[in-house]
């Protein structure tokens, strides 16, 4: 993606927050929305040690380069960047990355909570947690129910 455009970023090194923000920033920008996913220490009432995140690089790309462009256009955002981490995650560590900006602060909002959940739902990035007592792939989140409560 292009600088005037945001970034897209698959990588193995911890995420800087402070360069997806630098990268959708712009004198045209009134709004940037930020959500960053960190791995929990629990989840379905077992203790987390780490997460590891696997990915097929090139296909992931080219989706999370998919999901930027149709939110662009679905929610009229002007930049977008997305960054997420593969491989081994302590507890704690940011495992994805979404910056938004826009001129208004809704359509900034609503880009950022749409574009995490299309790429729950569609990019090739899979999530195996590790416990004490051994490990669990997870599968994919559902899509937001009518509660509008994933975790």
């Amino acid at each position: 993606m292009d600088e005037a455009g945001g970034m897209i970023q698959l990588t193995d090194n911890p995420i800087h927050p402070r360069d997806l923000i630098e990268a959708v920033s712009s004198p045209e920008i009134g709004a940037i929305a930020t959500f960053f996913g960190t791995v929990r220490a629990h989840n379905a009432g077992k203790s987390v040690t780490a997460v590891e995140y696997h990915a097929y690089p090139s296909m992931a790309v080219k989706k999370l380069e998919q999901i930027a462009e149709e939110t662009r256009r679905g929610f009229g955002v002007d930049r977008i960047a997305i960054v997420h981490r593969v491989g081994r995650l302590s507890v704690g560590e940011m495992s994805v990355a979404i910056a938004v900006g826009s001129a208004h602060r809704r359509d900034a909002l609503g880009a950022a909570a749409y574009a995490i959940e299309r790429i729950k739902q569609t990019v090739p990035i899979w999530k195996k947690e590790v416990y004490a007592d051994g490990t669990a792939w997870l599968e994919p989140e559902p899509v937001f129910g009518a509660s509008g409560s994933n975790s």
